[in-house]
């Protein structure tokens, strides 16, 4: 599968070696290069510094053959916003997206747009972890 994930953070970066060490070919964007730091020394994709949300870096990046597109930056907006320009304007088949704010991330998949809240997954865990 070819996939693009914008966000080298700590779960983009994770995400991006679990992915590529998979034998997926993966694409992993940040504006910041000392973000891409964080992926292994033996990653196997392509790590490329630029902004998700245009269109020049997401060409680069492959984005008009990729089965999926997988938004984690630390803004809501943000991660919505390239999530929407994969899915309409490059008609990307997966789309996948981080969103802190669980109210949200229950607006954006009644939108069409797969979306994770990291804050309903902790406190889901915790609660499983307290009531045993």
């Amino acid at each position: 599968m070819k996939i693009i994930i914008m966000g080298c953070g700590r779960v983009g970066a994770r995400l991006a070696e679990a992915l590529s060490s998979a034998g997926n070919d993966v694409t992993i964007i940040d504006t910041e290069p000392f973000a891409l730091r964080k992926l292994p020394e033996d990653f196997k994709g392509t790590a490329l510094v630029g902004n998700g949300l245009a269109e020049e870096t997401l060409v680069k990046a492959g984005i008009e053959s990729a089965d999926v597109f997988v938004s984690c930056t630390p803004g809501d907006n943000r991660n919505v916003m390239a999530c929407q320009i994969a899915k309409h304007i490059y008609n990307v088949p997966k789309i996948v997206s981080r969103v802190y704010d669980p109210i949200r991330a229950e607006m954006y998949r009644g939108l069409g747009i797969e979306s994770v809240s990291p804050t309903t997954v902790i406190a889901d865990l915790l609660k499983q972890k307290i009531e045993g």
